[in-house]
């Protein structure tokens, strides 16, 4: 049996990490980077490639590429690329087959266990989205855990001997979550957890392109073809970038607007301004986190921001008005879910590394049914019954008793709910389960319905009839999203068959990949010479002698860095 690594499948990015005697540290993918983007090209010849040949592509032929699909797990979306349909299960199984292949090229031996993180508040949905996902990629999830508990984990590691209340805000490409928790003698206690699904880095990013396409629509850019789009957005992430060390920055589109490229000054107090309705949707989960924790803002020891959307200063200036206090980057703000998780693989295992610490998590949300009750006369329907709390430490479970409503009822049926609303019809519907009772006088009948909630977010529903045998099991198994088993084989059978670029060779064709389209981008003199670097390259690559094209490369990346910095003044 190999080695259970930890995997950050993330919206923007994603990571796969070891524990070792040291400590947990993340693996390098073909490119010697330990970040992957997660984004697929399905290739006009049909095969698949991942990370940043994907990125590179996306400018040249956004038609053909995916990226942000997590954010889409759990739903009935799909992505058309090329000539195909992908669901978002079957792009993050094939991020997920890249990162395998990557830790065991690096770590020499086969990898089929993992432990994956999940935003804390991923529904129960996009659980068992993520874990299909994980499945299809041929790897045997042993556990699913919170991304904000991984990075408490990988913080807590080296805070064993302290005692503190921690509050840890993480904010990704696509998610924002925020947990509190205790560090006390290597026990990590999570109390509480909020946050945002639809809420990350690329809404910031996608502020600031609305901003900007209204600015290039006015001096004639059409901002309605995909590929102008995708450059323009390409430009407001490096500007996002920029403005996260300087005051103000050039943001410069080439390949927008004919031979001439697109630019405008932005500073950091007007993007800011474009950016508060988000920082201010940041403020409702930091609130309830701390309200369902039953902490006051003071009370925090340390506030620790994880994500790489976090270092953008307007985050950091939140959390410090929020508490009172600096927040820390104690860990590195992309890897610190991936080193958590693989902490969390080794607890799993039992690793010697890990003996002194435990950790603790709670249910991020409320599981319940739906039940009806009278007011008077009156039959009032639709009302949700919370049986198992959010914040409840798990693994737990959790018992209510319900009674029948008519005489002689033949059966009972309850829709099994998931959410925070009074109203039945606003929560999200789990599954339905139908039990038959004796046919008796209303309210004679009880019907007792249990909940439990293991370590991975995992549910399994238990209705018994009071006094007698029979009894109704349900582990929440299908729901939209998930791929049924007609659907899951076809699915499998497709992975099996992608076509996949060698691993020794995507260094060379993510380095061209990135070189034409920047060079699809420029205009003047650095194309020219960039066309003729790339072309050095190509006569280099026709040797196939690594010996010969590996300097070329190397130059050839230095080139397009260059330039690519050059047009962020």
């Amino acid at each position: 049996m190999g080695r259970i690594v930890g995997i950050d499948l993330g919206t923007t990015h994603s990571l796969v990490a070891v524990l070792d005697e040291g400590g947990p540290r993340c693996l390098p993918n073909a490119l010697g980077d330990l970040l992957t983007p997660s984004a697929v090209l399905v290739d006009e010849d049909d095969s698949v490639s991942v990370g940043r040949i994907a990125l590179a592509r996306e400018v040249t032929a956004p038609g053909r590429v995916a990226r942000f699909f997590k954010r889409d797990m759990g739903t009935d979306h799909h992505l058309d690329l090329g000539d195909a349909r992908w669901t978002p299960v079957e792009l993050s199984a094939v991020v997920l087959k890249a990162l395998l292949a990557d830790a065991e090229a690096t770590l020499g031996e086969p990898v089929t266990e993992a432990v994956v993180s999940v935003p804390a508040w991923f529904s129960e949905t996009q659980r068992r989205a993520t874990r299909q996902a994980a499945e299809l990629a041929g790897l045997t999830v042993r556990r699913l855990v919170n991304e904000p508990t991984a990075a408490a984990l990988a913080y807590g590691l080296h805070h064993l001997e302290t005692e503190q209340r921690v509050v840890v805000l993480d904010l990704g490409g696509g998610t924002f979550d925020v947990t509190v928790l205790e560090i006390i003698e290597g026990v990590v206690e999570v109390q509480a957890t909020a946050g945002d699904t639809r809420l990350g880095g690329e809404d910031f990013t996608d502020a600031l392109l609305e901003h900007v396409s209204g600015k290039a629509r006015e001096s004639g850019v059409n901002v309605g073809d995909p590929v102008v789009r995708a450059r323009l957005r390409d430009a407001c992430e490096q500007a996002k970038r920029s403005l996260t060390e300087a005051e103000d920055a050039v943001l410069v589109a080439g390949g927008v607007r004919g031979d001439q490229p697109f630019t405008l000054r932005l500073s950091r107090s007007e993007v800011d301004r474009l950016w508060e309705p988000l920082v201010e949707r940041l403020r409702l989960p930091m609130h309830r986190a701390l309200l369902d924790a039953r902490v006051r803002p003071d009370a925090i020891d340390t506030v620790l921001l994880v994500g790489g959307a976090t270092r953008m200063p307007c985050i950091g200036a939140l959390a410090g008005r929020v508490f009172g206090k600096p927040a820390l980057r104690d860990l590195p703000p992309d890897e610190s879910v991936a080193l958590g998780a693989a902490v969390q693989a080794g607890l799993v295992e039992g690793h010697a590394a890990v003996d002194d610490l435990v950790v603790t998590d709670v249910c991020p949300f409320t599981l319940g049914v739906d039940t009806a009750t009278f007011f008077g006369t009156r039959l009032i329907q639709g009302v949700f019954s919370p049986i198992l709390h959010r914040g409840t430490t798990i693994p737990a479970s959790r018992e209510e008793t319900y009674t029948t409503l008519q005489d002689n009822q033949p059966f009972v049926r309850f829709r099994l709910l998931q959410g925070e609303h009074a109203e039945s019809d606003r929560n999200t519907e789990l599954d339905v389960l139908q039990i038959p009772v004796p046919r008796r006088k209303a309210g004679t009948v009880g019907i007792l319905v249990r909940f439990a909630y293991d370590l991975s977010g995992l549910i399994e529903v238990d209705v018994k009839v009071i006094g007698t045998e029979t009894s109704e099991r349900k582990v929440i198994e299908l729901h939209a999203g998930s791929l049924d088993p007609k659907a899951r084989a076809a699915a499998e059978e497709r992975l099996a068959k992608l076509r996949i670029p060698a691993r020794e060779l995507l260094p060379n064709k993510t380095a061209l990949a990135e070189a034409e389209a920047t060079f699809e981008a420029l205009t003047g003199g650095p194309r020219g010479m960039l066309g003729e670097a790339i072309g050095q390259f190509r006569a280099a690559l026709e040797t196939r002698n690594p010996e010969v094209y590996e300097p070329v490369r190397e130059e050839l990346r230095r080139l397009v860095a260059a330039i690519r910095q050059s047009l962020i003044q």
